[in-house]
């Protein structure tokens, strides 16, 4: 298999750092970057071949991943639809539907779209991927050959369903930093030193979330045995339960959401 990548960014070198430390040849793997900093890097780095321009390569093989920011995503496809020939193309841009990259890339159907999220940086994410149904079974491998490096994947059978991933692990590990911040803050206000409050605080999301992936247990079961009658927990969930904020939180999510459909549409408008 020889894959193409359509931008060099962090995502981009993620994915070439994990295929190539898991045995995959660097001579099969190209870069399209147009910022020279960045060729000259990933070169340097990995060993792959990379250029400016996709007609700088005789072939773009047999997958091409769209590693490009959405906005730049109708001009990169442009950039390269005389070259697809019969390569699968898989984009990791959010926001932008399958519909419109065929339209960008000149009516190609063999697409695949995936929805990773950023613990791929370090190989513990997770990511969900769809596929046309022209998708071939060894483009569906050779996909997860790609994305393997990055953590976990799931395959979702429809496309809208991406915009609910988007909302729940895309911008989910921005909701685990925003609780992070309140539990570090608070205990700092209640006297511990900034280290001793990160290293309680994040050993206590690791370990509890370990805790619920091993365990049987629903989350509702677990934290009923962490809560004691009379006790602190019971106190600070009844706050929470207070404040509403088990609602707030749902709240958020479907606004995320929606919101990842709204920019769907803005970034496919008038193309």
């Amino acid at each position: 298999m020889k894959v193409t990548f359509v931008g060099g960014g962090n995502m981009a070198n993620a994915l070439i750092a994990g295929m190539i430390s898991r045995g995959f040849a660097a001579f099969d793997v190209q870069v399209i970057e147009v910022v020279p900093g960045a060729r000259t890097r990933l070169s340097e780095q990995f060993g792959v071949r990379c250029v400016a321009a996709a007609r700088e390569f005789a072939t773009l093989g047999d997958i091409v991943v769209m590693a490009v920011k959405p906005q730049q995503m109708r001009d990169a496809a442009g950039a390269i639809a005389k070259q697809i020939g019969t390569a699968c193309v898989l984009s990791i841009a959010a926001g932008i539907t399958l519909n419109d990259l065929s339209r960008w890339l000149g009516g190609s159907t063999s697409l695949l779209r995936c929805m990773p999220n950023t613990p791929a940086l370090i190989g513990e994410g997770i990511t969900a991927v769809y596929a046309q149904p022209a998708v071939n079974a060894a483009a569906r491998t050779n996909t997860e050959v790609i994305l393997a490096p990055a953590g976990k994947i799931v395959w979702v059978d429809a496309e809208a369903l991406l915009d609910p991933v988007t909302a729940i692990s895309g911008s989910g590990p921005a909701y685990v930093f925003y609780f992070i911040e309140a539990m570090q803050a608070a205990a700092v206000e209640l006297g511990l030193s900034p280290a001793t409050a990160r290293a309680l605080v994040l050993q206590t999301f690791r370990g509890a979330t370990e805790l619920a992936t091993r365990s049987d247990e629903s989350p509702a079961q677990l934290r009923a045995r962490v809560t004691s009658k009379g006790g602190t927990t019971e106190e600070a969930l009844a706050s929470f339960e207070h404040d509403r904020i088990k609602e707030a939180i749902r709240r958020g999510i479907h606004a995320a959401n929606r919101r990842a459909a709204e920019l769907a549409e803005q970034f496919g408008k008038g193309a």
